[in-house]
Protein backbone atom coordinates (compact mmCIF):
# COMPACT_ATOMS: atom_id res chain seq x y z
CA UNK A 1 0.00 0.00 0.00
CA UNK A 2 2.97 2.18 1.00
CA UNK A 3 4.12 2.03 -2.49
CA UNK A 4 0.94 2.58 -4.20
CA UNK A 5 0.29 5.58 -2.31
CA UNK A 6 4.05 6.67 -3.01
CA UNK A 7 3.05 6.37 -6.85
CA UNK A 8 -0.24 8.28 -6.73
CA UNK A 9 1.67 11.25 -4.92
CA UNK A 10 4.51 11.10 -7.70
CA UNK A 11 1.99 11.36 -10.38
CA UNK A 12 -0.62 13.89 -8.73
CA UNK A 13 2.21 16.23 -7.90
CA UNK A 14 3.46 16.30 -12.29
CA UNK A 15 -0.50 16.93 -12.76
CA UNK A 16 -0.69 19.63 -10.65
CA UNK A 17 2.59 20.84 -12.12
CA UNK A 18 1.33 21.00 -15.31
CA UNK A 19 -2.53 22.19 -14.92
CA UNK A 20 -1.17 24.78 -12.51
CA UNK A 21 1.43 25.99 -15.28
CA UNK A 22 -1.43 25.72 -17.88
CA UNK A 23 -3.67 28.10 -15.12
CA UNK A 24 -1.20 30.88 -14.13
CA UNK A 25 -0.49 31.35 -18.44
CA UNK A 26 -4.17 31.57 -19.01
CA UNK A 27 -4.77 34.07 -16.48
CA UNK A 28 -1.71 36.59 -16.85
CA UNK A 29 -3.21 36.86 -20.23
CA UNK A 30 -6.51 37.22 -19.28
CA UNK A 31 -6.39 40.94 -17.77
CA UNK A 32 -3.97 43.39 -17.03
CA UNK A 33 -3.34 44.03 -13.27
CA UNK A 34 -2.10 47.69 -14.19
CA UNK A 35 -5.46 48.71 -15.57
CA UNK A 36 -6.68 50.81 -12.72
CA UNK A 37 -3.56 52.68 -12.09
CA UNK A 38 -3.34 53.09 -16.07
CA UNK A 39 -6.52 55.08 -15.73
CA UNK A 40 -5.76 56.96 -12.36
CA UNK A 41 -5.41 60.83 -12.17
CA UNK A 42 -2.59 60.92 -9.89
CA UNK A 43 0.34 63.20 -9.81
CA UNK A 44 2.35 60.16 -9.20
CA UNK A 45 1.03 57.51 -11.43
CA UNK A 46 3.69 56.31 -13.25
CA UNK A 47 6.10 55.46 -9.99
CA UNK A 48 2.43 53.52 -8.63
CA UNK A 49 2.68 51.77 -11.83
CA UNK A 50 6.61 51.14 -11.55
CA UNK A 51 6.29 50.08 -8.04
CA UNK A 52 3.51 47.28 -8.87
CA UNK A 53 5.31 46.34 -11.73
CA UNK A 54 8.45 45.78 -9.29
CA UNK A 55 6.21 44.22 -6.82
CA UNK A 56 4.60 41.89 -8.74
CA UNK A 57 7.46 41.16 -11.20
CA UNK A 58 5.32 42.24 -14.19
CA UNK A 59 8.54 42.87 -16.25
CA UNK A 60 9.17 39.37 -16.69
CA UNK A 61 7.40 36.93 -19.05
CA UNK A 62 4.23 34.84 -17.65
CA UNK A 63 5.98 31.65 -18.89
CA UNK A 64 9.27 32.43 -16.87
CA UNK A 65 7.55 34.04 -13.65
CA UNK A 66 5.61 30.68 -13.13
CA UNK A 67 8.94 29.59 -11.63
CA UNK A 68 9.01 32.13 -9.76
CA UNK A 69 5.93 32.13 -8.09
CA UNK A 70 7.12 28.35 -7.74
CA UNK A 71 9.64 28.69 -6.05
CA UNK A 72 7.58 31.07 -3.60
CA UNK A 73 5.24 28.34 -2.88
CA UNK A 74 7.67 25.67 -2.12
CA UNK A 75 8.34 28.03 0.90
CA UNK A 76 5.18 28.41 1.59
CA UNK A 77 4.34 31.55 0.15
CA UNK A 78 1.61 32.21 -1.98
CA UNK A 79 2.80 35.94 -2.93
CA UNK A 80 1.46 39.30 -2.88
CA UNK A 81 -1.70 40.64 -4.04
CA UNK A 82 -2.29 43.89 -6.26
CA UNK A 83 -3.42 45.28 -3.02
CA UNK A 84 -0.43 44.67 -1.27
CA UNK A 85 -0.99 42.30 0.81
CA UNK A 86 -0.10 38.77 1.78
CA UNK A 87 -1.70 36.07 -0.16
CA UNK A 88 -1.01 33.52 2.95
CA UNK A 89 -3.21 35.56 5.15
CA UNK A 90 -6.08 36.04 2.64
CA UNK A 91 -6.06 32.56 2.04
CA UNK A 92 -6.01 31.70 5.95
CA UNK A 93 -9.57 33.48 6.57
CA UNK A 94 -10.79 32.72 3.11
CA UNK A 95 -10.81 29.22 3.65
CA UNK A 96 -11.27 29.20 6.76
CA UNK A 97 -14.50 30.59 6.04
CA UNK A 98 -15.37 28.64 2.96
CA UNK A 99 -14.26 25.06 4.57
CA UNK A 100 -16.69 25.80 7.67
CA UNK A 101 -19.75 26.36 5.45
CA UNK A 102 -18.74 23.16 2.81
CA UNK A 103 -18.00 20.82 5.87
CA UNK A 104 -21.18 21.14 7.68
CA UNK A 105 -23.28 21.53 3.94
CA UNK A 106 -21.50 18.32 2.50
CA UNK A 107 -21.80 16.22 5.84
CA UNK A 108 -25.55 17.30 6.23
CA UNK A 109 -26.14 16.31 2.44
CA UNK A 110 -23.96 13.27 2.07
CA UNK A 111 -26.23 11.84 5.32
CA UNK A 112 -29.51 13.16 3.75
CA UNK A 113 -28.61 11.96 0.73
CA UNK A 114 -27.16 8.25 1.97
CA UNK A 115 -30.44 7.67 4.35
CA UNK A 116 -33.40 8.63 1.93
CA UNK A 117 -31.57 6.46 -1.38
CA UNK A 118 -31.69 3.76 1.00
CA UNK A 119 -34.89 4.23 2.11
CA UNK A 120 -36.22 5.11 -1.93
CA UNK A 121 -34.59 2.19 -2.86
CA UNK A 122 -36.29 -0.26 -0.13
CA UNK A 123 -39.66 1.51 -1.31
CA UNK A 124 -39.03 0.96 -5.03
CA UNK A 125 -41.27 2.73 -7.09
CA UNK A 126 -43.78 3.72 -4.15
CA UNK A 127 -45.28 7.07 -3.46
CA UNK A 128 -42.39 8.08 -1.06
CA UNK A 129 -39.88 6.64 -4.06
CA UNK A 130 -41.72 8.56 -7.04
CA UNK A 131 -41.97 11.98 -4.48
CA UNK A 132 -38.35 11.58 -3.66
CA UNK A 133 -37.89 11.05 -7.29
CA UNK A 134 -39.28 14.20 -8.38
CA UNK A 135 -37.85 16.85 -5.56
CA UNK A 136 -34.31 15.43 -6.44
CA UNK A 137 -34.82 16.38 -10.16
CA UNK A 138 -36.34 19.36 -9.11
CA UNK A 139 -33.47 20.54 -6.67
CA UNK A 140 -30.47 19.55 -9.34
CA UNK A 141 -32.25 21.58 -12.28
CA UNK A 142 -32.73 24.89 -10.05
CA UNK A 143 -29.87 27.25 -10.57
CA UNK A 144 -28.08 27.80 -6.92
CA UNK A 145 -28.75 31.81 -7.41
CA UNK A 146 -32.49 31.48 -7.61
CA UNK A 147 -32.43 29.03 -4.80
CA UNK A 148 -30.34 31.97 -2.51
CA UNK A 149 -32.99 34.74 -3.32
CA UNK A 150 -35.72 32.50 -2.40
CA UNK A 151 -34.03 30.98 1.00
CA UNK A 152 -33.71 34.67 1.41
CA UNK A 153 -36.58 36.17 1.00
CA UNK A 154 -38.83 32.53 2.52
CA UNK A 155 -36.28 30.87 5.21
CA UNK A 156 -34.84 34.71 6.48
CA UNK A 157 -37.19 37.55 5.87
CA UNK A 158 -40.38 36.01 6.39
CA UNK A 159 -39.29 33.47 9.34
CA UNK A 160 -37.71 36.72 11.06
CA UNK A 161 -41.28 38.41 10.54
CA UNK A 162 -43.23 35.24 12.02
CA UNK A 163 -40.74 34.56 15.12
CA UNK A 164 -41.93 38.02 16.33
CA UNK A 165 -45.30 36.12 17.07
CA UNK A 166 -44.45 32.77 16.56
CA UNK A 167 -47.74 31.21 16.31
CA UNK A 168 -48.60 27.90 14.10
CA UNK A 169 -52.17 29.52 12.08
CA UNK A 170 -54.73 26.66 12.43
CA UNK A 171 -54.43 25.71 8.57
CA UNK A 172 -50.72 25.64 8.61
CA UNK A 173 -50.69 23.24 11.33
CA UNK A 174 -53.38 21.13 9.57
CA UNK A 175 -50.97 21.02 6.47
CA UNK A 176 -47.85 20.27 8.31
CA UNK A 177 -49.93 17.56 9.86
CA UNK A 178 -51.35 15.49 6.80
CA UNK A 179 -47.97 16.05 5.01
CA UNK A 180 -45.89 14.48 7.87
CA UNK A 181 -48.72 11.75 8.08
CA UNK A 182 -48.11 10.79 4.29
CA UNK A 183 -44.56 11.43 4.69
CA UNK A 184 -44.31 8.49 7.39
CA UNK A 185 -47.33 6.34 5.43
CA UNK A 186 -44.67 5.96 2.31
CA UNK A 187 -41.82 5.18 4.53
CA UNK A 188 -43.17 2.43 6.66
CA UNK A 189 -45.61 0.90 3.92
CA UNK A 190 -47.26 -2.16 4.29
CA UNK A 191 -51.21 -2.75 3.75
CA UNK A 192 -53.50 -0.05 3.04
CA UNK A 193 -54.80 -0.87 6.79
CA UNK A 194 -51.23 -0.59 8.27
CA UNK A 195 -50.62 2.26 6.23
CA UNK A 196 -54.03 3.91 7.12
CA UNK A 197 -53.37 3.51 10.82
CA UNK A 198 -49.47 5.09 10.50
CA UNK A 199 -50.92 7.86 8.40
CA UNK A 200 -53.67 8.75 11.43
CA UNK A 201 -51.54 8.06 14.27
CA UNK A 202 -48.56 10.21 12.90
CA UNK A 203 -50.86 13.18 11.07
CA UNK A 204 -52.25 13.31 14.84
CA UNK A 205 -48.91 13.37 16.88
CA UNK A 206 -47.48 15.77 14.73
CA UNK A 207 -50.56 17.79 15.31
CA UNK A 208 -50.49 17.43 19.06
CA UNK A 209 -46.71 18.29 19.60
CA UNK A 210 -46.95 21.87 16.87
CA UNK A 211 -50.23 22.68 18.93
CA UNK A 212 -48.62 22.53 21.96
CA UNK A 213 -45.64 24.08 21.21
CA UNK A 214 -47.07 26.86 19.76
CA UNK A 215 -49.47 27.54 22.40
CA UNK A 216 -46.50 27.51 25.02
CA UNK A 217 -44.55 30.16 22.61
CA UNK A 218 -41.44 27.63 22.30
CA UNK A 219 -40.09 29.03 19.26
CA UNK A 220 -39.92 32.39 21.07
CA UNK A 221 -37.86 30.51 23.84
CA UNK A 222 -36.88 27.54 23.29
CA UNK A 223 -35.29 24.10 25.20
CA UNK A 224 -35.20 20.98 25.72
CA UNK A 225 -35.75 19.72 29.12
CA UNK A 226 -34.66 16.65 31.32
CA UNK A 227 -38.63 14.81 30.40
CA UNK A 228 -38.27 15.53 26.84
CA UNK A 229 -34.25 14.26 26.77
CA UNK A 230 -34.74 11.11 28.85
CA UNK A 231 -38.18 10.20 25.78
CA UNK A 232 -35.12 10.85 23.50
CA UNK A 233 -32.23 9.50 24.78
CA UNK A 234 -34.56 5.92 25.14
CA UNK A 235 -35.97 6.26 21.95
CA UNK A 236 -32.02 6.85 20.64
CA UNK A 237 -30.81 4.05 21.96
CA UNK A 238 -33.45 1.48 20.44
CA UNK A 239 -33.26 3.08 17.18
CA UNK A 240 -29.66 2.87 17.32
CA UNK A 241 -29.65 -0.43 18.53
CA UNK A 242 -32.16 -1.86 15.87
CA UNK A 243 -30.35 -0.38 12.91
CA UNK A 244 -26.51 -1.03 14.33
CA UNK A 245 -27.18 -4.45 15.99
CA UNK A 246 -30.38 -5.34 16.03
CA UNK A 247 -32.88 -5.44 19.00
CA UNK A 248 -32.16 -9.38 19.75
CA UNK A 249 -28.38 -8.47 20.78
CA UNK A 250 -29.12 -7.57 24.18
CA UNK A 251 -25.87 -6.92 25.46
CA UNK A 252 -25.74 -4.24 22.62
CA UNK A 253 -28.63 -2.79 23.99
CA UNK A 254 -27.91 -2.85 27.28
CA UNK A 255 -24.93 -0.82 26.50
CA UNK A 256 -27.06 2.01 24.47
CA UNK A 257 -29.50 2.21 27.54
CA UNK A 258 -26.68 2.26 30.03
CA UNK A 259 -24.89 5.12 27.97
CA UNK A 260 -28.40 6.58 27.46
CA UNK A 261 -29.06 7.00 31.20
CA UNK A 262 -25.96 8.14 31.92
CA UNK A 263 -26.36 11.29 30.12
CA UNK A 264 -29.79 11.74 31.69
CA UNK A 265 -28.17 11.65 35.00
CA UNK A 266 -25.47 14.11 33.86
CA UNK A 267 -28.26 16.41 32.39
CA UNK A 268 -28.18 18.76 35.49
CA UNK A 269 -24.81 18.95 36.05
CA UNK A 270 -23.71 19.39 32.68
CA UNK A 271 -26.08 22.55 32.30
CA UNK A 272 -25.61 24.05 35.20
CA UNK A 273 -21.60 23.73 35.99
CA UNK A 274 -19.52 21.81 33.59
CA UNK A 275 -20.82 23.92 29.95
CA UNK A 276 -20.63 27.27 31.89
CA UNK A 277 -17.84 29.48 31.08
CA UNK A 278 -16.57 26.77 28.34
CA UNK A 279 -14.50 27.92 25.34
CA UNK A 280 -13.82 25.86 22.23
CA UNK A 281 -11.22 23.57 23.32
CA UNK A 282 -12.55 22.48 26.82
CA UNK A 283 -15.81 21.78 24.19
CA UNK A 284 -13.89 19.56 21.92
CA UNK A 285 -12.32 17.49 24.59
CA UNK A 286 -15.83 16.79 26.20
CA UNK A 287 -16.73 15.31 22.92
CA UNK A 288 -13.67 13.17 22.63
CA UNK A 289 -14.44 12.33 26.37
CA UNK A 290 -17.84 11.35 25.38
CA UNK A 291 -16.84 9.06 23.38
CA UNK A 292 -14.05 7.41 25.00
CA UNK A 293 -16.57 6.61 27.95
CA UNK A 294 -19.10 5.90 25.87
CA UNK A 295 -16.97 3.51 23.89
CA UNK A 296 -16.08 2.14 27.37
CA UNK A 297 -19.12 1.35 28.22
CA UNK A 298 -19.72 -0.55 25.44
CA UNK A 299 -16.60 -2.06 26.03
CA UNK A 300 -17.60 -3.08 29.20
CA UNK A 301 -21.20 -5.13 27.40
CA UNK A 302 -19.39 -6.17 24.83
CA UNK A 303 -18.67 -10.09 24.88
CA UNK A 304 -17.50 -11.91 22.36
CA UNK A 305 -18.21 -9.41 19.49
CA UNK A 306 -17.66 -6.12 20.74
CA UNK A 307 -17.52 -4.45 17.90
CA UNK A 308 -21.33 -3.67 17.24
CA UNK A 309 -21.64 -3.06 20.92
CA UNK A 310 -19.24 -0.37 20.81
CA UNK A 311 -21.04 1.15 17.96
CA UNK A 312 -24.32 1.34 19.33
CA UNK A 313 -22.38 2.69 22.70
CA UNK A 314 -21.29 5.82 21.36
CA UNK A 315 -23.78 6.52 18.83
CA UNK A 316 -26.34 6.94 21.78
CA UNK A 317 -23.22 8.79 23.67
CA UNK A 318 -22.28 11.40 20.86
CA UNK A 319 -26.14 11.97 20.31
CA UNK A 320 -27.69 12.83 23.73
CA UNK A 321 -24.43 14.79 24.19
CA UNK A 322 -25.71 16.51 21.46
CA UNK A 323 -28.86 16.77 22.69
CA UNK A 324 -27.59 18.27 25.82
CA UNK A 325 -25.28 21.09 24.23
CA UNK A 326 -28.28 21.83 22.00
CA UNK A 327 -30.45 22.44 24.92
CA UNK A 328 -27.88 24.43 26.07
CA UNK A 329 -27.59 26.21 22.89
CA UNK A 330 -31.48 27.30 23.39
CA UNK A 331 -31.40 28.70 26.86
CA UNK A 332 -29.46 31.84 24.81
CA UNK A 333 -31.25 31.64 22.18
CA UNK A 334 -33.53 34.59 23.27
CA UNK A 335 -30.65 36.99 24.76
CA UNK A 336 -29.21 36.71 21.45
CA UNK A 337 -32.71 36.96 19.06
CA UNK A 338 -33.42 40.43 21.65
CA UNK A 339 -29.70 41.50 21.38
CA UNK A 340 -29.36 45.13 20.32
CA UNK A 341 -27.39 43.90 17.15
CA UNK A 342 -29.65 41.10 16.37
CA UNK A 343 -32.84 43.05 17.01
CA UNK A 344 -35.50 40.33 16.67
CA UNK A 345 -33.79 39.45 13.48
CA UNK A 346 -32.29 35.70 14.14
CA UNK A 347 -31.71 34.57 10.92
CA UNK A 348 -29.37 36.15 8.70
CA UNK A 349 -29.21 36.81 5.23
CA UNK A 350 -25.80 38.21 4.78
CA UNK A 351 -21.94 37.95 5.94
CA UNK A 352 -20.58 35.07 8.49
CA UNK A 353 -21.19 36.78 11.60
CA UNK A 354 -23.01 39.88 13.21
CA UNK A 355 -20.51 42.21 13.89
CA UNK A 356 -19.66 43.58 17.34
CA UNK A 357 -22.00 40.90 18.72
CA UNK A 358 -19.84 39.83 21.39
CA UNK A 359 -21.62 36.96 24.17
CA UNK A 360 -20.22 33.88 25.75
CA UNK A 361 -19.16 30.47 23.64
CA UNK A 362 -22.91 29.57 23.03
CA UNK A 363 -23.86 33.13 21.87
CA UNK A 364 -21.33 32.96 19.22
CA UNK A 365 -22.01 29.52 18.54
CA UNK A 366 -25.54 30.91 17.69
CA UNK A 367 -24.53 33.67 16.13
CA UNK A 368 -22.75 31.13 13.78
CA UNK A 369 -25.41 28.64 13.23
CA UNK A 370 -27.81 31.44 11.98
CA UNK A 371 -25.36 32.85 9.46
CA UNK A 372 -25.10 29.34 7.99
CA UNK A 373 -28.54 28.26 7.91
CA UNK A 374 -29.30 29.46 4.32
CA UNK A 375 -26.25 28.72 2.80
CA UNK A 376 -25.88 25.39 4.30
CA UNK A 377 -29.02 24.91 2.67
CA UNK A 378 -29.00 26.09 -0.84
CA UNK A 379 -25.49 23.50 -0.99
CA UNK A 380 -27.77 20.40 0.50
CA UNK A 381 -30.64 21.38 -2.15
CA UNK A 382 -28.19 21.15 -4.46
CA UNK A 383 -26.02 18.31 -3.37
CA UNK A 384 -28.69 16.61 -2.25
CA UNK A 385 -30.15 15.39 -5.81
CA UNK A 386 -27.03 13.60 -6.62
CA UNK A 387 -26.43 11.51 -3.59
CA UNK A 388 -30.15 10.57 -3.40
CA UNK A 389 -30.33 9.21 -6.91
CA UNK A 390 -26.84 7.46 -6.72
CA UNK A 391 -27.26 6.10 -3.39
CA UNK A 392 -30.85 4.52 -4.31
CA UNK A 393 -29.42 3.28 -8.20
CA UNK A 394 -26.37 1.50 -6.27
CA UNK A 395 -28.07 -0.10 -3.42
CA UNK A 396 -30.65 -1.08 -5.65
CA UNK A 397 -27.67 -3.06 -7.95
CA UNK A 398 -26.45 -4.29 -5.01
CA UNK A 399 -29.51 -6.41 -3.54
CA UNK A 400 -30.09 -7.74 -7.19
CA UNK A 401 -26.98 -9.64 -6.74
CA UNK A 402 -26.66 -13.53 -6.09
CA UNK A 403 -25.04 -13.08 -2.61
CA UNK A 404 -27.80 -11.17 -1.19
CA UNK A 405 -30.52 -13.70 -2.47
CA UNK A 406 -28.25 -16.57 -0.91
CA UNK A 407 -28.35 -14.54 2.70
CA UNK A 408 -31.85 -13.98 2.39
CA UNK A 409 -32.19 -17.50 1.69
CA UNK A 410 -30.48 -18.29 4.82
CA UNK A 411 -32.59 -16.89 6.99
CA UNK A 412 -31.06 -13.79 7.59
CA UNK A 413 -33.07 -10.61 8.84
CA UNK A 414 -33.47 -7.62 6.77
CA UNK A 415 -31.74 -5.61 8.59
CA UNK A 416 -28.64 -7.62 8.82
CA UNK A 417 -28.18 -8.38 4.93
CA UNK A 418 -29.58 -4.45 4.42
CA UNK A 419 -26.93 -2.95 6.98
CA UNK A 420 -23.66 -6.02 6.88
CA UNK A 421 -24.03 -6.54 3.22
CA UNK A 422 -25.81 -4.35 0.93
CA UNK A 423 -25.03 -1.49 2.30
CA UNK A 424 -20.75 -1.55 2.47
CA UNK A 425 -20.53 -2.61 -1.43
CA UNK A 426 -22.99 0.04 -2.47
CA UNK A 427 -21.30 2.51 -0.92
CA UNK A 428 -18.30 2.06 -3.14
CA UNK A 429 -19.69 4.30 -6.22
CA UNK A 430 -20.65 6.86 -3.77
CA UNK A 431 -17.31 7.15 -2.21
CA UNK A 432 -16.22 7.85 -5.85
CA UNK A 433 -18.77 10.55 -6.28
CA UNK A 434 -18.40 11.99 -2.74
CA UNK A 435 -14.45 12.41 -3.70
CA UNK A 436 -14.85 14.31 -6.94
CA UNK A 437 -17.45 16.55 -5.15
CA UNK A 438 -15.51 17.95 -2.65
CA UNK A 439 -13.29 19.85 -4.48
CA UNK A 440 -16.26 20.75 -6.91
CA UNK A 441 -18.01 22.01 -3.87
CA UNK A 442 -15.16 23.96 -2.40
CA UNK A 443 -14.81 25.56 -5.92
CA UNK A 444 -18.24 25.98 -6.47
CA UNK A 445 -18.89 27.87 -3.51
CA UNK A 446 -18.19 31.17 -5.78
CA UNK A 447 -21.79 31.64 -6.55
CA UNK A 448 -23.29 31.01 -2.52
CA UNK A 449 -20.61 32.78 -0.79
CA UNK A 450 -21.22 35.70 -3.59
CA UNK A 451 -25.18 35.67 -3.01
CA UNK A 452 -24.43 35.38 0.77
CA UNK A 453 -21.80 37.47 1.39
CA UNK A 454 -19.30 35.27 2.76
CA UNK A 455 -15.26 36.35 2.31
CA UNK A 456 -14.12 32.77 1.21
CA UNK A 457 -12.16 30.94 -1.89
CA UNK A 458 -15.00 31.80 -3.95
CA UNK A 459 -15.18 35.10 -3.12
CA UNK A 460 -11.22 35.43 -3.33
CA UNK A 461 -11.20 33.43 -6.66
CA UNK A 462 -13.68 35.87 -8.54
CA UNK A 463 -11.97 39.44 -6.81
CA UNK A 464 -8.65 38.08 -8.26
CA UNK A 465 -10.20 37.13 -11.68
CA UNK A 466 -11.62 40.78 -11.85
CA UNK A 467 -8.55 42.53 -11.66
CA UNK A 468 -6.16 39.73 -12.94
CA UNK A 469 -4.40 39.22 -9.50
CA UNK A 470 -2.52 36.29 -9.97
CA UNK A 471 -1.90 35.20 -6.70
CA UNK A 472 -4.59 35.20 -5.07
CA UNK A 473 -6.49 33.26 -8.02
CA UNK A 474 -3.48 30.64 -8.23
CA UNK A 475 -3.93 30.32 -4.43
CA UNK A 476 -7.43 28.91 -4.69
CA UNK A 477 -6.57 26.77 -7.42
CA UNK A 478 -3.73 25.06 -5.45
CA UNK A 479 -6.26 24.52 -2.51
CA UNK A 480 -8.82 23.54 -4.74
CA UNK A 481 -6.99 20.84 -6.84
CA UNK A 482 -4.82 19.59 -3.66
CA UNK A 483 -8.06 18.77 -2.13
CA UNK A 484 -9.40 16.72 -5.15
CA UNK A 485 -6.01 14.92 -5.60
CA UNK A 486 -6.13 14.46 -1.65
CA UNK A 487 -9.58 12.95 -1.82
CA UNK A 488 -9.38 10.40 -4.77
CA UNK A 489 -6.06 9.08 -3.06
CA UNK A 490 -8.70 8.78 -0.05
CA UNK A 491 -11.13 7.50 -2.10
CA UNK A 492 -8.94 4.49 -3.87
CA UNK A 493 -7.98 3.78 -0.34
CA UNK A 494 -11.43 3.26 0.78
CA UNK A 495 -12.29 0.99 -1.91
CA UNK A 496 -9.96 -1.74 -0.62
CA UNK A 497 -11.59 -0.76 3.20
CA UNK A 498 -15.00 -1.37 1.82
CA UNK A 499 -14.58 -4.86 -0.36
CA UNK A 500 -11.80 -7.28 0.22
CA UNK A 501 -11.47 -8.32 -3.27
CA UNK A 502 -10.03 -4.79 -4.10
CA UNK A 503 -6.67 -4.98 -3.75
CA UNK A 504 -4.56 -1.68 -3.17
CA UNK A 505 -0.63 -2.61 -4.97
Amino acid sequence: MASFIVRRLIASIFVLFAATYLMYILTAYSGDPLEDLKQSNSPNKQALIDARIKLLDLDIPPFLRYFLWLGRLFQGNFGISVQNQPVNALLQNAITSTLTLVTIATVLAIILGLIVGIVSALRQYSGFDYSVTLVAFLFFSLPIFWVAVLLKQYGAIQINDWLDDPVIPLPALLLISVVAGLLWMSIIGGSWKRRLIVLGVSAVATGAVLGVLSATRWFADPSIGIVVLAILAIGLAFGITAIVAGLKNRRALYAALATAVLGIALYYPAVSFFLNGIELPLFLGLAVLTVLVSGAIGFAFGGADRGPVIRSAIFTGVLVAGLIALDKYMSYWAAYANSSRVRGRPIATVGAQTPGLGGNFWVQGIDLYTHLILPTIAIILISFASYTRYSRASLLEVLNQDYIRTARAKGLTQRTVIVRHAFRNALIPITTIIAFDVGAIVGGAVVTETVFGWTGMGRLFVDGLRVADLNPVMAFFVVTGALAVLFNLIADLLYAALDPRIKVS
